[in-house]
């Protein structure tokens, strides 16, 4: 397998290369759905473009293969963020002003691109006994996501499982960090509007004296949640934004307030909303305000099923630890924890089980951290074989559904 992976290893990085130097936003990732099709076409694959016109879905399926068998699923994302790429030491740094691909989703296409190639040549040899499907997802960084638009276009209709890789600067290259239950958080957006009919500073008994009404909501809603909540939920409510009025001796008419919240717990974002809007309703009310809360579902968390864990922890052992074919010394499985980032990838496990594992992209030399979202991250791109070596043990050996 390692040979089959190797075989491939200098095209996926420079493919990875190439996304990395024209990165495109959400839902304008034509250019990189393009070079994907026709790679996968020249494999002998059929991939189904998403309805939107970007990002695609393209299945393997072995000769032989009984209707109705479930699909063994694999997610990339193909956007890139909106910031500036900080790098200058570097060939492939981005081409384009405020754009980049500074959290690794130009590594995640690589890893699910080698391995699909890797398996469509086990399935013309027999190697490959179960369907499997491959996932190359727009929009990740749009919420509430792309993997909303693959499921729409019955992307997860007939999956068993599913999984995918997301890139950890913390980690080193030639280990994965993983976690059974929430691995990341749901992330919600509100927008809380106030309104009354302005008026003096000098008269705020004759109306609805707003600046004071905005100035309790932020202070007193984000306890009054976290004491409405179970506090293992880890819900949590932080302003960004506040707005209201424009001259010293008048009471507004309107205010807002704008913030997000996140939760550690499936149970905790399912909640949330319904006791947002009794807690601004009593606030509001005591000033006579009128109110309107604008919430924005972003993603819940992505909880990672046990199985799903298991499978990924017994390959990666089995392909890279002490009985296998080891790059590095040292362990190649490592804990990891929660983090309080959004993810799409949980919107898929609401249709099917599956897991998320951090991958390693730092080097073993490598002197402090390249966070995710910064201009300077990068990986150390043997990250990308590693994974698709993974997944691919995986599909081959030790992933069922």
């Amino acid at each position: 397998m390692r040979a089959r992976v190797r075989a491939y290893e200098a095209e996926l990085i420079a493919f990875r290369r190439d996304m990395h130097r024209h990165p495109e936003l959400g839902r304008q990732e034509f250019r990189v759905t393009r070079l994907l099709r026709e790679r996968l076409l020249a494999a002998g694959l059929e991939p189904r473009i998403l309805p939107h016109g970007t990002g695609m879905i393209v299945d393997i399926v072995p000769a032989g293969t009984k209707p109705g068998t479930p699909f063994l699923a694999f997610r990339a994302d193909i956007d890139a963020l909106p910031i500036d790429d900080a790098k200058t030491d570097v060939p492939y740094r981005s081409t384009l002003p405020g754009r980049a691909h500074a959290c690794g989703h130009d590594v995640h296409t690589a890893v699910v691109l080698g391995t699909a190639l890797v398996l469509a040549q086990a399935a013309r040899t027999g190697e490959l006994r179960q369907p499997v499907r491959m996932i190359f997802q727009p929009a990740e960084e749009v919420m509430p996501g792309g993997a909303l638009d693959v499921i729409k276009a019955d992307g997860m209709k007939g999956v068993g499982r599913i999984f995918a890789v997301h890139c950890d600067p913390k980690v080193r290259v030639g280990r994965v960090g993983l976690k059974v239950g929430a691995i990341t958080s749901a992330c919600d957006r509100l927008v809380l509007g106030l309104d009354g009919p302005g008026g003096h500073t000098a008269r705020p008994h004759l109306t609805t004296d707003l600046v004071t009404a905005v100035a309790r909501l932020a202070t007193d809603l984000p306890p009054a949640l976290a004491r409405r909540m179970d506090p293992r939920w880890g819900v949590s409510l932080v302003w960004g934004r506040i707005a209201s009025g424009s001259a010293s001796n008048v009471i507004p008419q309107h205010a807002e307030l704008e913030g997000t919240v996140r939760c550690l717990e499936l149970d905790g974002w399912r909640e949330a909303p319904e006791v947002l809007d009794e807690l601004v309703g009593r606030i509001a009310e005591t000033y006579r305000a009128k109110w309107t809360l604008d919430y924005h579902r972003g993603v819940p968390p992505v909880v990672n099923e046990h199985t799903s864990i298991n499978q990924l922890e017994t390959a990666m052992t089995a392909r890279f630890g002490a009985d296998g074919e080891p790059l590095f010394e040292g362990p190649v499985v490592e804990d990891t924890e929660q983090s309080l980032g959004g993810e799409d990838f949980s919107w898929y496990l609401e249709h099917a089980p599956g897991a998320l594992a951090r991958l390693g992209v730092r080097g073993p030399d490598e002197k402090g951290v390249r966070d995710l979202h910064q201009g300077m991250f990068d990986v150390d791109e043997r990250a990308i074989g590693i994974g698709v070596e993974l997944f691919a043990s995986l599909a081959l050996e030790h992933a069922s559904v």
